[in-house]
């Protein structure tokens, strides 16, 4: 995999990935400058939430189960001091649908944290990550059920 990051002056940097595509970044604003990008570490986070969201969606679409949409809440923690990598991670799914069953959202969520989420088996190395979820109907939007481990 290849891409490349260029900076472009103050605290602002470009990403280009292998698939083309341009990602605006920045580190802490310098002097005057303003925050037009996201950081390097929230980008990490974002990927995961991607990678496992990508896994659960997919794997219950395989299951046959009706997804209309599926959110990923992530709260994370990173160490006090330097490097101040991620320590604590908490995802939070709600996925949304039309009779999803339990066992197949659970079945999901695990199978991604534990086995096709590499960002997530890569940050489980530093970071305690806990995982939980509800179940929504797409008729309403109350949660059906819910479960934390």
């Amino acid at each position: 995999m290849t891409h490349r990051v260029r900076w472009a002056g103050g605290s602002r940097f470009w990403a280009e990935t292998e698939s083309g595509h341009a990602i605006p970044m920045m580190g802490t604003p310098e002097g005057d400058e303003v925050s037009v990008a996201a950081r390097p570490m929230e980008l990490l986070i974002a990927g995961l939430g991607g990678c496992t969201a990508y896994d659960v969606v997919s794997i219950l679409r395989k299951a046959r189960q009706q997804v209309t949409d599926c959110v990923v809440e992530i709260e994370a923690e990173r160490a006090a001091e330097i490097p101040k990598v991620f320590v604590q991670i908490r995802l939070h799914y709600v996925v949304t649908g039309h009779g999803l069953r339990a066992t197949q959202v659970e079945r999901a969520v695990q199978l991604s944290a534990e086995k096709y989420c590499s960002a997530s088996v890569m940050l489980g190395k530093t970071a305690a990550i806990s995982h939980s979820w509800e179940i929504r109907s797409a008729a309403t939007p109350e949660a059906t059920a819910s479960v934390s481990d």
